[in-house]
């Protein structure tokens, strides 16, 4: 199977009008309920065990999966162009690499809630980063969206208090969480060639190796690594979590739902990660919720929808 041919097959894919879509909507809303749940996972390991060592725990399980499946689906990982090893490598660098080591960072100082009403900017963040550096137009509304999401944003990081911005600078973990969010901004806009010659699921799987290597190579060197009695059942738990269910399942359950309903309907779910996240920082962790963190993730999530909204344009005729 080549690279090219499995793309062209995962383009034709059609679902037939009336098909039941109620399944594939639970399917979806635990996806963001799983996805909510890694800042709890990650809160849990930031605290006591090497990030680096902690991230190469996730991504050893979650790439063992993504093997199994992309076997399953697809008969095994196509080879790749020179031009292809490169792209997979970026992907890995920001979508995995860079990424986990803000993610851990923040969460080591920073509350589950607060981190996932952060990370709540990446549409709008990705939207900002295609107008500028791609040149992509955007109609009136979605820059509204983006306007009110970090609005929103702003809320949260000043705990109410816009005021603070003036004498006040970001914490370590603030600005970690945003650099998470940008190397997110990265992987996705690298992410849009990379999908023109693979499908999602081999892209993911060939970025998730080139991240775990990255991630073993730099957690090698860091202290403390080789400390095994650190790491309790529960420090596995949330490995295991992190990989099967935060990364694997989120994954596949994302690739199915833009099969079935298309990309953007599928995206509006992601709206909800945030939302999940909170509650499972409140649940499981005790945490406090301050009202700026409730009315800036209602401002933050508001500005999202808008960023997704379809145009409606209506059809070209040929």
């Amino acid at each position: 199977m080549t690279a090219r041919s499995a793309s062209r097959e995962q383009a034709g894919a059609v679902v037939p009008s009336g098909t039941p879509l109620a399944g594939l909507y639970l399917r979806l809303i635990a996806m963001t309920m799983a996805a909510g749940g890694t800042f709890v996972a990650g809160r849990v390991l930031a605290q006591s065990v090497p990030h680096l060592a902690a991230a190469t725990g996730r991504y050893l399980i979650a790439t063992v999966c993504l093997l199994c499946l992309v076997w399953w689906r697809e008969g095994g990982l196509p080879r790749l162009s020179p031009r292809q090893w490169l792209e997979t490598a970026a992907l890995g660098l920001t979508g995995v690499f860079l990424f986990n080591v803000c993610f851990f960072g923040a969460l080591e100082t920073l509350p589950a809630s607060r981190t996932a009403l952060i990370i709540a900017l990446n549409p709008g963040m990705t939207v900002l980063a295609a107008v500028v550096l791609l040149g992509e137009r955007l109609a009136w509304f979605r820059w509204a969206g983006m306007v009110i999401a970090f609005c929103g944003a702003a809320l949260v990081l000043s705990h109410g208090d816009l005021a603070t911005f003036r004498h006040e600078a970001l914490g370590r973990g603030e600005w970690l969480m945003m650099g998470g969010a940008a190397a997110w901004t990265a992987y996705t806009l690298i992410g849009r060639g990379v999908l023109r010659t693979l499908t999602p699921l081999v892209a993911t799987t060939y970025a998730a190796l080139w991240g775990t290597a990255m991630l073993a190579v730099g957690a090698w060197f860091e202290p403390g690594v080789l400390d095994l009695a650190r790491i309790t059942p529960a420090h596995v738990a949330a490995m295991a979590y992190l990989g099967m269910l935060g990364t694997a399942f989120a994954f596949v359950s994302y690739y199915q739902g833009v099969l079935r309903i298309g990309a953007t309907r599928t995206a509006v779910f992601s709206n909800l990660v945030p939302v999940f996240g909170v509650l499972s920082g409140v649940l499981f962790l005790r945490e406090t919720v301050h009202w700026s963190m409730l009315a800036g993730g209602a401002v933050t999530l508001l500005g999202i929808l808008l960023v997704n909204r379809p145009n409606h344009r209506l059809p070209v005729r040929t």
